[in-house]
């Protein structure tokens, strides 16, 4: 009976399973009791542990260190998140992680958008077009990215005018070694009723389009639905926004004697740590644009034709979207990389959420708990981004088995 009951592969598979778990938490559970015995020894101090010998602990990661005083600036600060140096560490290290945040998004945005442009010029029968495409691919990905961050920060921005010299844009704008100065746009009175006029146009703008394309599809004639609904939320927007009167006002800056006062600043730092993590990024979503467009059969580039599309129409309508099921797998291992490539800023002086653990460490001398609060915030924002990446990749391979 017992032999039969073993000899079950459903049963092995879970007896198996098991044991390599307690396996893996007998090694954790001597791994961390063996560190903090160590750091005890030399009078440093991991998490807080709460436990008797002999029972597991657990962590409890307490303000001893993380509820002090930082006493170190930020001056990048993401998404207007309020930080001082009187703040505390873990004050500093949420603006760490938003910094981060920041580049992360807006490197995926920027990266994609050159990489696609790229990848599609590589596949031009212009020869020039084709041959630009193909040194920017070859040479920035083969470049090291920490060299490009260094050459982005120290040969390009920071050879900009003094301050004093700065470069003027009709008086809104600014240029100089210390950075982009540029408008800030704040909330005024009637600026919520404005956004709820925003999110209305919004929505009539989708219907818009999706009524227009609709009958497209029915009458084979053309409608224009993107015209449409661009028009439309434009149309919504705009006369509200003539209506409420100004609901937002503008915070020109100006030229100070070290730095700009009033308005935004894009530091030389944040320049270059975007611009070289982009560029860099790009060159290899580029070859995955391409191969992947190579992948769809040449007849459905051939029956596009027979219809009578042009080459925007075949790549819009009938190549790009079969290609995209192929694109998003090995698009998600970019972004998790240019994620953790991030963690680079410290060469350019950038406080992300690396530098900023790394100079905590330096100051309170916590280096266990703050290395892990690093590794889990990195891993964090990594399982994220691949959530959200095999959601849309299960749903386009839905809508593909579909059709």
């Amino acid at each position: 009976m017992l032999l039969t009951f073993l000899s079950n592969e459903r049963v092995q598979r879970i007896l198996f399973q098991s044991a390599f778990a307690i396996v893996v938490l007998v090694f954790g559970y001597v791994l961390i009791t063996n560190i903090q015995a160590e750091l005890e020894g030399l009078g440093l101090e991991i998490f807080p542990f709460v436990g008797t010998t002999g029972s597991f602990p657990f962590i409890d990661i307490g303000p001893d260190f993380l509820g002090q005083r930082a006493g170190f600036s930020i001056d990048e600060r993401a998404f207007g998140f309020d930080y001082s140096a009187n703040d505390t560490y873990l004050r500093a290290f949420q603006t760490g992680i938003l910094n981060t945040i920041q580049i992360a998004l807006l490197g995926i945005v920027i990266s994609t958008v050159i990489g696609v442009v790229v990848g599609i010029s590589r596949l031009s029968s212009n020869w020039l077009v084709s041959t630009v495409a193909t040194v920017y691919v070859e040479t920035f990905r083969n470049i090291p990215l920490l060299l490009q961050l260094i050459f982005w920060y120290l040969a390009v921005f920071l050879k900009g005018p003094k301050i004093a010299e700065s470069l003027d844009f009709f008086g809104i704008a600014f240029l100089s070694n210390r950075g982009l100065a540029l408008p800030q746009v704040y909330s005024s009175s009637g600026s919520g009723t404005w956004i709820i006029f925003v999110g209305i146009a919004i929505v009539a703008a989708i219907a818009v389009r999706y009524l227009l394309t609709r009958r497209q599809e029915e009458t084979g004639r053309p409608s224009y639905p993107w015209w449409a609904s661009f028009g439309t939320f434009i149309a919504i927007a705009g006369v509200s926004f003539l209506i409420i009167g100004s609901p937002l006002s503008v915070e020109s800056p100006t030229v100070g004697q070290f730095s700009y006062d009033g308005g935004i600043t894009v530091t030389p730092e944040f320049a270059a740590l975007l611009t070289g993590l982009s560029i860099y990024t790009a060159a290899f979503i580029a070859e995955i644009v391409r191969g992947s467009v190579q992948a769809i059969p040449k007849g459905q580039t051939e029956a596009a034709e027979a219809l009578g599309l042009n080459g925007f129409q075949r790549l819009r309508l009938v190549i790009l979207p079969q290609a995209l099921v192929i694109i998003i797998p090995p698009l998600t291992n970019q972004y998790l990389n240019l994620t953790k490539n991030s963690s680079l800023a410290v060469a350019v002086a950038f406080k992300d959420l690396f530098d900023v653990g790394r100079i905590t460490i330096n100051q309170a001398g916590q280096a266990v708990p703050m290395v892990a609060l690093i590794m889990f915030s990195y891993l964090g924002l990594s399982l994220t981004i691949s959530a959200v990446m095999n959601f849309l990749y299960s749903r386009l391979k839905w809508r593909s088995l579909r059709q």
